[in-house]
């Protein structure tokens, strides 16, 4: 679940702008690429997103090159989740490996207002704000685990320490 408020975009916001592609080989560690998340569309977004805010945009977020530091940024950032009309499928990719819930819920996108309070429930699939409540499609289980973990590698890593304890235990 996530509580905060609604940072709202337009469509075909990229991943250069997500992340400017002048940082790709110079900035590395997580906490310093949130420093530079939508700088280039938002300059203001990086210094006041507060973590649990929740970024709304149009069609096709996250399009443009597969750089993994778009989901990284927005994370890290202090983003809880993403709510578009649709999305680059890589984008959407990388962010369940990085461990940032993807929404595809029209509706909401057409009805949210920037900087509005907005509470996203994962598991039960619905968004709330005080003009109402939309409903999407509930993440996957399977999902829910790698996001609860915190992305793929946690997860994986998590689920190998368990096997190598449960087949230990079961020696």
């Amino acid at each position: 679940m996530s509580k905060g408020k609604a940072w709202k975009y337009g469509d075909d916001v990229n991943t250069d702008v997500i992340f400017p592609g002048k940082y790709t080989y110079s900035v590395l560690d997580p906490e310093e690429m949130a420093k530079h998340a939508l700088e280039d569309l938002d300059p203001e977004f990086a210094q006041k997103v507060e973590p649990g805010d929740v970024i709304v945009a149009g069609r096709n977020f996250g399009c443009g090159s597969s750089r993994e530091q778009a989901a990284t940024c927005l994370k890290y950032a202090g983003v809880r989740a993403v709510v578009a009309k649709s999305f680059a499928r890589i984008f959407f990719r990388n962010a369940i490996n990085q461990g940032l819930p993807v929404i595809q819920c029209s509706e909401a996108v057409d009805n949210i207002e920037d900087g509005e309070d907005i509470f996203v429930d994962f598991s039960k699939g619905r968004i709330e704000t005080a003009k109402g409540h939309f409903d999407f499609v509930p993440l996957p289980q399977s999902i829910l685990l790698i996001l609860e973990a915190g992305g793929l590698i946690p997860y994986i890593k998590k689920k190998i320490e368990k096997e190598k304890t449960h087949g230990a235990n079961n020696a």
